[in-house]
C-alpha cells in the first residue's frame, strides 16, 4: 500500500465508522450525507482489501482487521489534531469561554463551589456547563467536546490525560438524634439501616442487587472482608439525597469525608469514623489529548488543583 495515496478523509470516516459501527450515525457525527458515507466505506474496503464492517444478528460489527486497525488510527488522528493546533493566548479576565465539565454528584458538592469562587473572582465572563455522568461518554470526552471528567474512574482510555485531584477516607453521617450515636460500633452499625451512594464512570447506570458485593463498592467490599454486610434500606446515586435521608429518615449514610464535612457546621448532624477500614478513593480528573496545550485549558486544570487545596 503506497501511503501517499491514501486519503487522510477515509481515515477519518474509518474511526468514526468502528465508534459508531452504523452507516447513518457515522454520517450524521461527520455532517456528511448517508450515500457520501457508505462511499467511503466502500473505499475504505478497496483500500484494506477488508469488509471493514459485517451485518451480524447483533447488527455492524468490526471485522479482525478493523479492530487492529481502530486503536492504530485514533492514535494517528489524536496526535495530527493536537499537532495542528495552534498556539492561542488566554485572557481570563476578558475570556468568555465556556468549559464543559462532568461531574458526579460527589465532585460537584464538594469541588465545584471553591473552583466556582475563584472562576468569579479571576474571569468574571467564564461560564461552566456542568454534566452529570450519564449525560457523556467516553467518546465525547476524547474527542474535546467535553473538557473535563471530574470523577472516581475504575479504568480509562490510555489516550486520555489524567490528574488525581485528591485522596479522600470516608466518614458516616448521622443525624444528631439517632441512637445509635451514644453507642457507635461495629454491631450498632451493622443493626442500623443504611443508604447507599454512588455513582463511578459514565453512561446509564442500572438497578442495584444488594447480594452483589463486588458492585456494591468500597464500603461493602470492605465489610465483605470481614464476614460482615449491612442492611442497605435505599440505594442512590445522589450525595445530596443521601445526606437528607440521613437527617430525615435516621439512616446512616457512609460517605467520603469531603462530602460528609458539608455538614460539619450543622448540629442537626453527627459525623463519625467508621468502625472498620476502608480504602480510601481517588477523585480524578480527565481529558482529551486534544486540549491538553490549550491555553485555555491549561489555565483551567491549574484552577481546579487550585480549588482542591480549599477543602483539603
Amino acid at each position: 500500500m503506497n501511503i501517499s495515496k491514501i486519503d487522510l478523509n477515509l481515515l477519518i470516516y474509518l474511526d468514526v465508522l468502528l465508534r459508531e459501527k452504523n452507516v447513518t450515525r457515522a454520517a450524521s457525527q461527520l455532517n456528511i450525507t448517508q450515500p457520501a458515507m457508505s462511499n467511503g466505506l466502500k473505499r475504505l474496503r478497496t483500500l484494506f482489501n477488508d469488509p471493514i464492517l459485517v451485518r451480524t444478528s447483533d447488527g455492524m460489527a468490526p471485522t479482525e482487521r478493523a479492530r487492529s486497525l481502530a486503536p492504530v488510527i485514533r492514535k494517528i488522528l489524536l496526535e495530527l489534531e493536537e499537532a495542528l493546533q495552534g498556539e492561542e493566548e488566554f485572557n481570563q479576565a476578558t475570556s468568555q469561554r465556556v468549559f464543559r465539565v462532568m461531574a458526579s454528584d460527589y465532585a460537584a458538592s464538594t469541588l465545584i463551589p471553591p473552583l466556582l469562587r475563584r472562576v468569579n473572582q479571576i474571569a468574571p465572563n467564564v461560564t461552566i456547563d456542568l454534566m452529570t455522568p450519564s449525560d457523556v461518554t467516553f467518546h465525547d470526552v476524547e474527542a474535546g467536546k467535553i473538557d473535563m471528567a471530574i470523577n472516581r474512574f475504575d479504568e480509562l482510555p490510555q489516550s486520555f490525560h489524567q490528574k488525581t485531584i485528591w485522596r479522600d477516607d470516608f466518614a458516616c453521617l448521622l443525624s444528631a438524634d439517632n441512637p445509635v450515636v451514644a453507642k457507635f460500633n461495629l454491631n450498632s452499625y451493622l443493626e442500623s439501616k443504611h443508604v447507599w451512594v454512588s455513582k463511578t464512570g459514565f453512561g446509564v447506570g442500572v438497578g442495584m442487587d444488594p447480594k452483589d458485593i463486588q458492585k456494591l463498592g468500597w464500603v461493602d467490599e470492605a465489610l465483605a472482608k470481614l464476614g460482615k454486610k449491612r442492611d442497605i434500606k435505599v440505594f442512590t446515586r445522589n450525595y445530596p439525597i443521601a445526606m437528607q435521608l440521613a437527617y430525615e429518615d435516621g439512616l446512616i449514610a457512609t460517605l467520603p469525608s469531603k462530602a460528609a464535612q458539608l455538614h460539619a457546621h450543622d448540629n442537626s448532624y453527627t459525623i463519625i469514623k467508621p468502625p472498620f477500614d476502608i480504602p480510601e478513593i481517588e477523585l480524578k480528573m480527565i481529558w482529551s489529548p486534544l486540549l491538553h496545550h490549550d491555553a485555555s485549558h491549561v489555565w483551567f486544570r491549574k484552577l481546579i488543583m487550585e480549588a482542591a487545596t480549599e477543602s483539603d
